[in-house]
């Protein structure tokens, strides 16, 4: 699907086209709120909420728009001026602003600075980082660790070809994770199971459908679940601090109240802070935004 015809599909996901030829959509009319995005993950859906709270105790209205997709989906809606603020993770948002940039840096004030310039030219102001950070991670389960000596990503080599691997279906095609293991550390798996949540890839790693499977390095149920998160020897993963990227023509219109919540939110919010929250929504089960308000209500 061309960037055009994503853009479309997100519009009449929010229902902004109203008597529009989707053929030629018009631009979205200026809104009235901050209308935050979140792709379509959970620990992203937290995030969207975290920082919409942070901008609305400024006093400021918002909306949030919940699993809109991918970044095919949710970038160019970004640029394009149908949502305004999404929250992304500095290395992978580098790498898909920047696909052919030869050598990426890896510090994480050049990392900001060259994502700065970049969708600065797309209309994108990309704020500060937050400490806050999340990777992709991979598990096996304690007893697969156990009876095959495994505990680091290398150590998958003499049986990746025997093994099945669990992920979200983007994970294919994506630099940090089947792609980037296949090409950093020679992991070509029997078989690939696109997963639709990461709990699925618990529940298919325990079952032992899966051998391996996706989780970030965040989620809450790798502290309970009998799985072991494997070490990145080859430092596969870049350094991933949760950055909020917002359009800079609604930065402009609502002023330092905005940036100030958004800013606000990225100084208190902590790596720790991360997996609590993922621990109230998938293991305590509240919402992302009643997650997001009694975070807020402790600071």
């Amino acid at each position: 699907m061309g960037a055009g015809r994503v853009v479309v599909a997100v519009l009449l996901a929010l229902g902004l086209l109203a008597g529009c030829d989707v053929g030629s959509p018009a631009p979205p009319a200026r809104s009235d709120v901050i209308r935050f995005a979140s792709y379509d993950f959970a620990e992203n859906q937290i995030l969207a909420e975290v920082y919409a709270e942070g901008v609305r105790r400024q006093g400021l209205p918002v909306s949030v728009q919940h699993g809109i997709g991918t970044r095919e989906v949710v970038s160019p809606a970004l640029q394009q001026g149908v949502v305004d603020v999404v929250l992304d993770y500095l290395g992978t948002a580098l790498a898909f602003a920047r696909p052919q940039f030869p050598q990426l840096p890896t510090a994480p004030d050049r990392m900001h600075a060259v994502l700065s310039r970049t969708m600065g030219g797309r209309g994108v102001d990309v704020l500060t980082p937050a400490a806050a950070e999340d990777q992709n991670g991979f598990v096996v389960t304690r007893q697969f660790a156990a009876t095959h000596d495994v505990h680091r990503l290398s150590d998958l080599a003499p049986l990746a070809g025997d093994l099945v691997f669990g992920g979200p279906p983007e994970c294919p095609d994506r630099p940090f994770c089947l792609r980037g293991l296949e090409e950093v550390y020679g992991l070509r798996f029997g078989a690939v199971a696109g997963m639709p949540s990461r709990a699925a890839t618990l529940e298919a790693l325990l079952a032992g459908q899966i051998q391996v499977g996706m989780l970030e390095t965040t989620d809450a149920r790798l502290a309970v679940a009998p799985v072991v998160l494997l070490a990145d020897d080859r430092a596969l993963q870049p350094r991933e601090n949760v950055v909020p990227m917002v359009r800079a023509e609604v930065l402009d219109r609502w002023g330092e109240p905005l940036r100030e919540g958004l800013d606000g939110t990225s100084e208190r919010l902590t790596t720790a802070d991360l997996v609590e929250l993922n621990r109230a929504v998938e293991l305590q089960g509240r919402t992302p935004a009643e997650a997001a308000r009694a975070w807020w209500d402790r600071q």
